[in-house]
């Protein structure tokens, strides 16, 4: 991998744990202070319109993001796609998809004829 393949994949992986903490701080403290129902944690987005327009944003973004992971998977030949798609559900898909963008230049990098010289 080129320096600036690292490069890239670092500001991706620094994105990925800044989305880690900042979804999960969030979501243990509403499991911990509002409810334990995924229900409640999902209709709380849409309390109002300023809410309803981020998480409806969000949910769209998330939509196109795994069309978007699923062909270029299948154009370059990342493996198991699928496991960023659970990855969102499970965890955030601020989360997964950076991780999936990381693993997308390193298939990209190797698949790059070396340089001459």
């Amino acid at each position: 991998m080129s320096r600036n393949d690292k490069i890239l994949c670092a500001v991706y992986a620094v994105v990925a744990v800044i989305a880690l903490v900042a979804t999960w701080w969030n979501n243990i403290a509403f499991f911990r202070t509002e409810s334990t129902s995924i229900v409640d944690l999902f209709r709380s987005g849409y309390v109002n319109y300023g809410s309803s327009s981020l998480s409806n944003d969000l949910i769209l973004l998330a939509l196109a993001a795994f069309v978007f992971m699923i062909v270029e998977a299948r154009r370059i030949g990342v493996p198991k796609v699928w496991i960023y798609l659970v990855l969102s559900a499970v965890v955030a898909v601020s989360v997964a998809f950076p991780l999936y963008l990381i693993r997308r230049q390193m298939v990209l990098a190797r698949r790059r004829p070396p340089p001459l010289g």
